[in-house]
């Protein structure tokens, strides 16, 4: 539902690949729902500062305004 609001990351030339939209997705609400520091997620997910900006960035782009609009779409139908 939310991975279509998610913008599409671009490798920099010469740059390393973009971390997976969905793993940072997945360690925002890890941190967002445990209530824990931001640097304390698992290392299962990417780094702390990698899921902070992301967040940064979908907040500028307007995605959560953008998904909870799909979501309140959704509930109307």
């Amino acid at each position: 539902m939310i991975e279509p609001c998610l913008s599409k990351l671009k490798r920099k030339k010469g740059g390393p690949k973009p971390i997976d939209n969905r793993a940072c997705f997945k360690g925002i609400l890890w941190v967002l729902r445990s209530g824990a520091r931001w640097k304390d997620p698992p290392t299962y997910y990417p780094s702390p500062s990698t899921c902070w900006r992301r967040l940064q960035l979908w907040e500028e782009q307007g995605v959560w305004l953008q998904a909870w609009r799909r979501f309140l779409g959704l509930l109307d139908q």
